[in-house]
């Protein structure tokens, strides 16, 4: 095994993989200790190594933990013969660690070596260096480097992406797998499943387009998951974000946001600061802005600006935008009925109820909707209900802890690994 070569590539792979190359010499010491335990150690020793990065020569030494009658137990053969055939009560207190000669040494002895030792301590012995190993320790030493190459770059990974959780990132389209669709982004793959995608979007491969990164969890193995949608409302939050410098820097605040993914979407802004308009920040000159937005929702998926307001009475009548009201009245346990003009009427409720239903999400309230000519009729689709399953509120942060993904479909991939 040539040390000197193998410090020669540290450079090039901790550049490669965005792994600090301190890390990479712990990984190889490691990985070449449990090579010399392999080859020319006893069972249950403790080896440790470590690499002169100037001369590329190991040393090797071998540790101990100083203990005592109180801090060990020992077991002759027969006694563990006998212990292995009784069945242990749940009952039964925690035994002490059995004695092993290869990584205990008593009190008595360690006085020996130091004698300022105490029990609890851990004792070095030094070992003859060896480079020759024989082909299963090699081997088992490259598995070990593998592994815990990948084990540091999916948690350099982790880390890098748990800042991006609740953000926006742009990634290229990589493939599809079961409905799901995986999206490289930078040197890790993200997944978005069926579900997170607008309905009616059609993805091609090596396409770029942004995503919202709904959350970085882990799945049983331990593998990062850089889970993404495009049809979470919290995605049109960040997209207004990125293009409406008023709302970056918080002068327009947005207030709620209701969506049905590649269909309709009504946003609530407000302004923080007097006589900025919070609506024409939003929509930009000549409507830039918010066609900015929906062209990266792919075009088809309209969107309603409209301006909070403490006032329900208002809040409910613009959230009904496009359609004019004529009347709100609150009644109790937030509930709006709603009067407007008979031509008004298949406007303000929408096809398939849509208008009345997204307005009810985003002001949180149960919207009655119904003509001024015939007041007491109840209109088909005219009513939308906060405590319907489809039309609950999506405004607060904390809404995006409550998305439910099922950790056996979390199927990270990184640009380099085999399919």
């Amino acid at each position: 095994m040539d040390l000197k070569q193998l410090l020669t590539v540290v450079g090039q792979v901790a550049k490669e993989k965005g792994i600090e190359p301190e890390k990479i010499i712990s990984v190889i010491e490691e990985s070449i200790a449990a090579a010399y335990r392999k080859e020319y150690g006893k069972r249950g020793e403790i080896i440790k190594a470590k690499l002169d990065q100037k001369s590329g020569e190991m040393d090797f030494w071998q540790v101990k933990e100083v203990v005592d009658e109180s801090t060990v137990r020992i077991v002759s053969d027969e006694d563990q013969e006998e212990q292995s055939i009784e069945q242990k009560t749940e009952d039964e207190e925690p035994k002490l660690p059995r004695y092993n000669p290869e990584r205990h040494i008593f009190i008595e002895e360690a006085k020996k070596v130091n004698p300022e030792v105490k029990v609890g301590d851990n004792l070095e012995f030094s070992l003859e260096p060896k480079t020759d190993f024989g082909r299963i320790a090699a081997q088992a030493a490259k598995q070990v480097i593998l592994q815990k190459l990948r084990e540091a770059e999916k948690d350099m990974l982790l880390q890098e992406f748990k800042d991006k959780e609740g953000k926006v990132v742009s990634g290229i389209i990589h493939r599809f797998e079961r409905g799901n669709v995986y999206v490289e982004i930078g040197k890790a793959l993200g997944i978005m499943f069926g579900n997170e995608s607008i309905p009616g979007e059609h993805y091609r491969v090596n396409d770029r387009m942004r995503f919202y990164v709904l959350s970085i969890q882990e799945d049983r193995r331990g593998q990062p998951g850089i889970i993404l949608s495009r049809s979470h409302p919290r995605f049109i939050n960040r997209l207004f974000e990125l293009e409406v410098p008023e709302i970056n820097d918080g002068t327009v605040e947005i207030k709620g946001v209701a969506r049905e993914p590649g269909s309709r979407t009504k946003i609530a802004v407000a302004s923080k600061v007097p006589g900025v308009d919070p609506v024409g920040s939003c929509v930009g000159q000549r409507g830039t802005r918010v066609m900015a937005v929906t062209n990266e929702l792919g075009g088809q998926e309209k969107i309603d600006i409209i301006e909070w307001s403490e006032e329900p009475e208002k809040f409910v009548a613009a959230a009904l935008s496009p359609a004019k009201v004529l009347s709100v009245e609150i009644l109790p346990r937030r509930e709006a009925k709603v009067l407007v003009a008979e031509d008004q009427l298949s406007l303000a409720i929408g096809k398939g109820g849509q208008n009345v239903r997204l307005a009810a999400k985003l002001t949180g309230m149960k919207i009655d909707v119904r003509s001024q000519s015939r007041p007491e009729e109840v209109q088909e689709g005219g009513i939308a209900s906060t405590e319907d399953e489809d039309t609950l509120p999506e405004v607060l942060e904390s809404d995006l802890k409550q998305d439910k993904i099922e950790e056996t479909k979390i199927i990270p991939k990184f640009v380099g690994e085999d399919d």
